[in-house]
């Protein structure tokens, strides 16, 4: 198994920052949610990102955001990509100045080529919450959309299972969030070191998306 990208996302904190990186992650996420636990400002991420290096690729996540706030956020935190969590129109990811993640659903399965953006993720279905549920999502519609385009795939994925859904999608890469945590938005050193110790994550780091 090559290396798979692996983007640690739910990010709060510049040391998880920082060990995620050294340890291998090819992205890290930092969630623009007021109603996550792990909520982040922009002036926050932006001090974060000055204690990284330069060529740490950090992903903001927004969940129903105009276009113009998140740019706006995006330059202030200093992001390189933007993940649009919600019910985002192809217009409004089109709006955007930085390449874009799109969560999709079930329901947007046969209407994927709607969106020019440059990968989509699956996540956990919740009638409520957006994501970092740590349920895990549906890796049979996961698959079927792996196989028609570049998919990162999340919801309750850790150290025991990664190898598991990597092998039944086959996506393009994976997303964790809860599954490294101690608490929302705290991660878990030994957690992390646990994930990345394993030989196939190890190796040159991958791009999350094409550049």
């Amino acid at each position: 198994m090559n290396p798979i990208p692996i983007k640690i996302c739910g990010l709060t904190r510049a040391e998880d920052a920082l060990l995620a990186w050294e340890l291998g992650a090819s992205a890290l996420g930092f969630i623009f949610h007021a109603k996550s636990p792990r909520n982040v400002s922009a002036s926050a991420v932006a001090a974060i990102r000055r204690q990284l290096p330069k060529d740490a690729f950090c992903v903001g996540v927004f969940v129903d955001r105009t276009a113009d706030e998140v740019n706006a956020i995006a330059q202030e935190a200093g992001l390189d990509a933007v993940q649009l969590h919600g019910r985002e129109t192809p217009l409004q990811c089109a709006a955007m100045d930085r390449p874009v993640i799109k969560v999709i659903r079930a329901e947007d399965e046969d209407r994927l080529n709607d969106y020019q953006v440059s990968t989509f993720l699956l996540d956990a279905a919740h009638p409520t919450l957006a994501g970092g549920t740590g349920l895990q999502a549906d890796w049979q519609l996961a698959a079927r959309i792996a196989k028609r385009t570049r998919l990162i795939l999340a919801g309750g994925l850790d150290a025991t299972n990664l190898r598991e859904a990597i092998e039944a999608v086959q996506p393009a890469s994976v997303d964790l969030s809860s599954g490294v945590e101690a608490s929302p938005g705290i991660k878990d050193p030994a957690k992390l070191r646990a994930l990345f110790s394993e030989r196939d994550f190890q190796g040159a780091r991958p791009c999350l998306i094409p550049r």
